[in-house]
C-alpha cells in the first residue's frame, strides 16, 4: 500500500455554483467570541418628533406614535399618542386627537380627547376643545366650545367666544 492511498469512503459532495457566505474566520490564536444579549442595544423607548418645516405645505393624514412639530402649513386630520406644537406662523386644518396640544400658530379645526390643550399668545384656535385641562394665555384667540376639566361620563360644554383677545364665557 502507498502513502498516498486513501481507504474508500463516500464521495464528496461536488461544489455548489453559490455557496452559502461563511464569516470571516477569526484571527489565530483568539478565542470565540459570544454575544450576550443582555448587552445588545436596546430599542429607544421614549417618543421622537416629527417636523413639517416652515415653507412646507402638506396636505394628508398624520397617524402614529410619537410627536409631531408643525411650522409649515398642513391640510388633515391628526391623531398622535404623543404632543402635537403648533408653531407661531404655522397653520393646521383638520381635526386633532393627541395627548397634548400646544397652539402658537393657527388652528382651524376640533381638539377631541387631549390631556392638556395650552393656547399661546398669538396663537388662534378656530374649533371645538374638549380637554382635561386648557391654559389660554393673554393676547390668544378662540372660538368654538370648550369642555374642559370633567372625565367621559359627566361631560358638560361652555362656549367661549373670543374677541381680540378678549374672552367672554356665555
Amino acid at each position: 500500500m502507498a502513502i498516498w492511498d486513501k481507504p474508500e469512503s463516500a464521495p464528496a459532495p461536488a461544489p455548489s455554483a453559490n455557496p452559502a457566505p461563511r464569516p470571516p474566520a477569526p484571527p489565530a490564536g483568539t478565542a470565540p467570541v459570544s454575544i450576550d444579549s443582555s448587552k445588545a442595544p436596546k430599542e429607544r423607548t421614549e417618543m421622537k418628533e416629527s417636523i413639517i418645516a416652515s415653507g412646507l405645505s402638506i396636505e394628508g393624514k398624520i397617524i402614529g406614535a410619537g410627536h409631531v412639530r408643525v411650522a409649515g402649513k398642513f391640510k388633515g386630520d391628526v391623531q398622535v399618542e404623543g404632543n402635537l406644537h403648533i408653531d407661531s406662523g404655522a397653520r393646521v386644518e383638520g381635526q386633532v386627537r393627541a395627548s397634548e396640544v400646544i397652539v402658537s400658530g393657527e388652528l382651524q379645526g376640533n381638539i377631541e380627547s387631549a390631556k392638556r390643550v395650552e393656547l399661546q399668545q398669538g396663537g388662534m384656535i378656530t374649533g371645538d376643545v374638549k380637554a382635561g385641562s386648557l391654559t389660554v394665555a393673554p393676547g390668544s384667540r378662540m372660538r368654538g366650545a370648550v369642555d374642559f376639566g370633567f372625565d367621559d361620563s359627566a361631560r358638560t360644554s361652555t362656549t367661549l367666544l373670543a374677541d381680540k383677545g378678549r374672552s367672554n364665557v356665555a
